[in-house]
């Protein structure tokens, strides 16, 4: 079975530029070309760009999603490997939801000084455009 670019798109579900990009930059292996210069891709690169495309999904970075590959194609991986690249991801996507949240609370205590009438004054325009202060 052989694909081209845009039937593997399809059957991934994943944006043609993005299978490009991936290639360039060695996610996806470039797929041998047909006589007329055709990309075709095999069912090895419909399941790699799926696993891509979920591991991503997760919030892997691009450089984790090479890491799980790395494993995977050496052959010698461990569960506990994987189970240290997952618990890492963890850790970091509970960072962004510490973050998200001192974020959350910093908007909500700026927008509870507005008052919402239609007049040019903004408190939240004003403590926007304050100069920060450097930590010392």
């Amino acid at each position: 079975m052989s694909l081209r670019r845009g039937e593997l798109a399809k059957r991934t579900s994943c944006n043609i530029e993005t299978i490009r990009y991936y290639e360039r930059i060695n996610l996806l292996p470039s797929p041998p070309r047909s006589e007329n210069g055709y990309r075709l891709y095999e069912e090895s690169h419909v399941t790699r760009l799926n696993f891509i495309r979920r591991a991503r999904g997760l919030g892997f970075t691009l450089d984790e999603v090479q890491s799980l590959l790395s494993l995977v194609e050496r052959g010698h991986y461990t569960c506990a490997q994987v189970q240290e690249l997952a618990l890492c991801h963890i850790d970091d996507i509970q960072r962004k939801i510490d973050d998200l949240r001192r974020i959350e609370q910093a908007l909500a205590a700026m927008a509870s000084q507005c008052s919402g009438e239609s007049v040019p004054e903004c408190p939240i325009i004003d403590i926007l455009s304050q100069r920060v202060s450097k930590a010392s």
